[in-house]
């Protein structure tokens, strides 16, 4: 790991993620009836509970206005949930005050243009492989995983392997 990338992932105590594009694989389903449904990542909610039970804060940001993001983040334990976010940099500001974290010690993951405005106040930035290239500049790591495919599980083992937790 690049000593860069692991100084910052060293002081990481909360991971806050989008949701569709990097959650999920950004499929949306619809049923003839118009139900929405997303396809969840299982080693993903894994890499949560990873952190979790060493300590680390997770929060979901989301644009979305989604009871299937609630339900997730119920099942997972998500410590904060923001769902309607069009200012995802304030909302992430929000968070961290909340939880009494400077701006470093935060991580986020996105994978479009409009989670530009939290890369850019996180102290830690990824998307996945499959991210819009228009977020390439604005992170500081793009995970070898596409979005809904293991890109969560990746950042969580590199926050555990930079703060020498062991995993199991």
């Amino acid at each position: 790991m690049d000593e860069k990338i692991k100084n910052k992932l060293e002081k990481i105590k909360m991971l806050a993620m989008d949701i569709d594009g990097t959650l999920t694989d950004g499929g949306m389903y619809y049923s003839a009836q118009g139900d929405t449904m997303k396809k969840f990542y299982v080693r993903d909610g894994m890499g949560i509970d990873l952190l979790q039970r060493t300590g680390i804060l997770t929060a979901f940001i989301t644009s979305e206005q989604s009871e299937i993001v609630t339900a997730r983040a119920k099942k997972l334990k998500i410590s904060k949930v923001v769902l309607g976010s069009w200012t995802k940099d304030e909302d992430l500001i929000k968070i961290a005050e909340e939880f009494g974290l400077k701006m470093d010690e935060v991580a986020f993951i996105g994978d479009d243009i409009n989670d530009i405005p939290a890369f850019k106040v996180a102290g830690f930035r990824a998307c996945p492989s499959d991210a819009s290239p228009l977020v390439h500049p604005f992170v500081d790591f793009i995970s070898t995983k596409q979005g809904g495919h293991g890109a969560i599980r990746e950042i969580a083992e590199m926050i555990l392997n930079a703060k020498n937790i062991s995993l199991f």
